[in-house]
């Protein structure tokens, strides 16, 4: 899939929850399971909108954490001063 937007992206990662957390059979015990309120899961689910903090509780309580833990792991560079640069960061 080909992105058009930020939007599209986060609409895609909210749907994309919405769709684990229904074949998990888990609906309002969620908000138990992750200590995220119920209102900001269906927030998140319907216009895209959560904290990273929140985002990172669901993760762990679908066992998922290593979706989220994978973020900027694979970076790519456009040229060798962002590699020396980046190798300069760690």
């Amino acid at each position: 899939m080909i992105y058009e937007t930020t939007d599209e992206i986060i609409m895609d990662v909210a749907k994309r929850f919405k769709r684990l957390r229904k074949t998990k059979r888990i609906s309002q015990q969620m908000a138990l399971m992750s200590n995220v309120s119920y209102g900001t899961i269906k927030r998140f689910e319907s216009s895209g909108e959560i904290s990273l903090h929140s985002l990172t509780k669901l993760c762990v309580a679908l066992d998922c954490t290593n979706e989220i833990k994978a973020l900027f792991k694979n970076i790519s560079f456009n040229n060798i001063d962002e590699v020396i640069r980046y190798g300069k960061e760690k």
